[in-house]
């Protein structure tokens, strides 16, 4: 099986190095620095299970790679149109596009660009950052991919990449409710970064005090409002579900947006908050948290001081 991974940050290039490990025929795409020490020293993997890639294929131009049997898309969300782009070249007859973006806006994407025949749905769970050009930390044990044909069949597709994930030690899952996983992700994924980006902390002391568990418990309910009157098979209670999932993880998980505002980069905010109050506007859902954490974040969306 043929594996191209655009974009090979934290979450591309953890889960791509997994699958290197078992054996699949995995080509990277990458750009800058990180580029350059793929190329001379492959990459290594700190944290948890720490490893190294010694030697990994990787270019900056995708029409090198030739067509691919699965095409994971892992770039940040801001780069998605520019990425459906690049990736024209992978993409065959019989090629399976995964989009293990944030959000549950990522397909509409896709869909306005490729068959929907050709689509899969994704979602995965890492807390990983970029340390340094060809290394990446992740910050705690919890690792797992899930994807599945969004008409819920289980194709022989979905199996190929199965095995490989699992040959590569991946906590995977072949679902036959995609859509449902991807909001169920989307529901903890904004209260953990919405959290964790204006109260500039780790889920930790959030979930220890009173005020601020009580904050993210309710900023992941409008989430579920929203999902349940998209017609998304939520329990009315989720919200305290995944606030259980929340006391379950390392104290010290942050998100990747709130590394992204320490660092100065570009925020997902409009795709993750903001995406709440959008879909929310459209079922006449009022999400006054998420707007909040939406209006807090904006002067920071862009990157450098706003």
């Amino acid at each position: 099986m043929r594996i191209a991974i655009m974009g090979s940050g934290g979450l591309g290039g953890y889960f791509g190095a997994r699958l290197v490990q078992g054996g699949a025929d995995v080509h990277f795409v990458a750009r800058g620095k990180h580029l350059d020490a793929m190329r001379s020293n492959g990459l290594r993997i700190e944290g948890p299970q720490a490893f190294h890639v010694g030697k990994v294929n990787v270019t900056d131009n995708p029409g090198e790679i030739g067509v691919a049997d699965v095409v994971m898309l892992c770039v940040k969300l801001w780069d998605t149109e520019q990425a459906i782009a690049q990736i024209r070249p992978l993409v065959g007859p019989g090629t399976a596009i995964v989009s293990f973006q944030n959000g549950v806006l990522k397909d509409r994407f896709l869909r306005a660009a490729f068959d929907e025949r050709q689509l899969m749905g994704g979602v995965c769970y890492v807390a990983t950052t970029i340390e340094a050009p060809g290394v990446i930390r992740q910050t705690g044990p919890m690792q797992r991919l899930l994807f599945g044909e969004f008409d819920g069949s289980r194709s022989a597709r979905g199996e190929a990449l199965l095995a490989a994930c699992l040959a590569g030690g991946i906590q995977a899952e072949l679902s036959g409710d995609i859509v449902r996983e991807i909001w169920q992700k989307y529901v903890f994924l904004v209260g953990l970064s919405g959290t964790t980006t204006t109260i500039r902390k780790p889920i930790g002391p959030i979930r220890s005090d009173a005020q601020t568990r009580a904050f993210l418990h309710d900023v992941m309910h409008e989430v579920v409002a929203v999902g349940r009157a998209h017609g998304v098979a939520l329990p009315e209670d989720y919200a305290q579900v995944r606030l259980q999932l929340a006391d379950d993880v390392s104290p010290e998980m942050t998100s990747s947006m709130h590394h992204d505002l320490q660092r100065g980069n570009r925020l997902e905010v409009r795709w993750l908050a903001g995406g709440v109050v959008e879909l929310g506007q459209a079922k006449g859902i009022a999400t006054p948290l998420n707007r909040a954490i939406a209006d807090i974040l904006a002067l920071h969306a862009q990157g450098g001081q706003g």
